[in-house]
Order: structure tokens, then sequence, then C-alpha cells
């Protein structure tokens, strides 16, 4: 399987660690992007990707390398500590331009043929808040599967992790490589972008119009009997 890993922290730490553990289990090719090394971008609002398409962002040149990356994935890996109970402002950043990706608006029909996996690590507490930012993402893209690995280290360094939490780490990467490794090359798509889809394919027959959101959808045939988690990739 192909994986791209993009961590939150352009330092190899322990969310880092964890993850790299994880796609050594999955196996497979492997590409790595840390940030804001490889994406430094603030989002401007500037609203180009909702009233045109993606590719005028101003900042697509940097942003199209990851995304080719993604679009030729079998697994996303999406790795960030925990700052301030979040994901870190560099992840953030880089999720905010794919906006137009979600259900709502232009859903991207190859995420149906993807898995993840998110991981994240804390010292201390708010790993649940931070996986979570990086959840809403990927569910609301479409991806089929995600699992979610979220450790609390007791430690600010890989090497200071106690042993104890060393083996929680090992049986919580083990459970999650044999999930993703068991649903290779399936297709579907999470329960809550389905939800989603239906409401949107509602709205958008009470209220037709002529925009980039409505006129992606009636050319996928989505507002007919065609289904984003039913393409041929």
């Amino acid at each position: 399987m192909k994986i791209v890993m993009i961590h939150g922290q352009s330092h190899t730490g322990c969310s880092c660690m964890v993850a790299r553990k994880t796609a050594e289990k999955i196996g497979g090719e492997v590409q790595e992007f840390f940030l804001p090394k490889d994406f430094n971008h603030h989002c401007l609002g500037c609203y180009t990707c909702f009233t045109s398409t993606l590719d005028k962002c101003p900042h697509y040149k940097d942003l199209s390398v990851i995304i080719e990356a993604m679009d030729h994935a079998d697994v996303l890996i999406l790795s960030s500590p925990v700052y301030v109970y979040h994901a870190t402002g560099a992840m953030m950043d880089f999720l905010d331009h794919f906006g137009t990706w979600w259900v709502v608006h232009r859903p991207q029909p190859q995420m149906a043929h993807k898995q993840a996996v998110i991981v994240t690590t804390a010292a201390g507490s708010g790993m649940k808040r931070t996986a979570k930012d990086m959840e809403d993402s990927l569910s609301m893209w479409g991806v089929y599967r995600i699992e979610k690995i979220c450790v609390g280290v007791q430690a600010t360094k890989p090497d200071e992790i106690p042993a104890a939490i060393r083996k929680q780490i090992e049986k919580k990467t083990d459970r999650a490589a044999e999930r993703i490794v068991g649903h290779a090359g399936s297709t579907g798509t999470n329960h809550r972008f389905q939800m989603w889809f239906y409401i949107v394919k509602l709205m958008h027959r009470l209220m037709p119009g002529d925009t980039p959101d409505y006129n992606w959808w009636e050319d996928h045939g989505w507002h007919g009997n065609q289904r984003p988690w039913k393409s041929e990739m």
C-alpha cells in the first residue's frame, strides 16, 4: 500500500515516532511531509477556492505537491502533538486549505478508496480534542475508514517514554495496522459523510442554482443515482 504521512510539526518527536511505527506495521511505500517545513501558509480567507477552484488558491503551487501524494495514497496518516488541547497551528493551517473538499461543497470521490490513521500524543491530556480536529476534515472529505491512536506518553521525547506506555503504543499500533491491512482494497464512506451527502442533495433539490458547488454535484451525477463512494478509481 501507498502511505502518506503528514506531521503537524517539523521535529521527529513522540507523535512522529508513533506514526512511523504504525506505517511500518502497515507496510508499503511511505512518503512523509512535515509542517510547516513542507507547507507554511495561513489560509487567507480570500474565498477564491469557493468561488472558483482550489487550483486558483494563491498557495496552490506548494499545496499541489502534497495533494498529488494524497491522491495516489491508499492510507493517510495525520499526526500532531497536543498544543493547548488542539492540533498544531501548522496542521490546522494545512487543513484550512481544503474547505472545498468537504461534502457540503465539492467532495473528492477518490477519498472513498482511502483509509486514514490519526496519531496524537501529549505529555498530559487533550488527545481526544486534538484527534477530533483532524477527524473533522478526514470524515467530511469522505475517507472510508479512520483509525485513531491517542497516547498520553508522560514524556517530551520518545526515549523518555515509560516502559509501560511503550507497551501500550505497541498494542495500539498493532491493532490499527491490522485493521488497515484487513480492509485494504475496500471502498465506501463513513456515516457522517453519508448523512451530510443526503442533506446537501436535498438542499440542492430545494434550492438549485448555478454555483460551483451545485455544478460539481451535477457533473458527477450525484443529484441522480451516482454516489461518490461508489465511483471507480
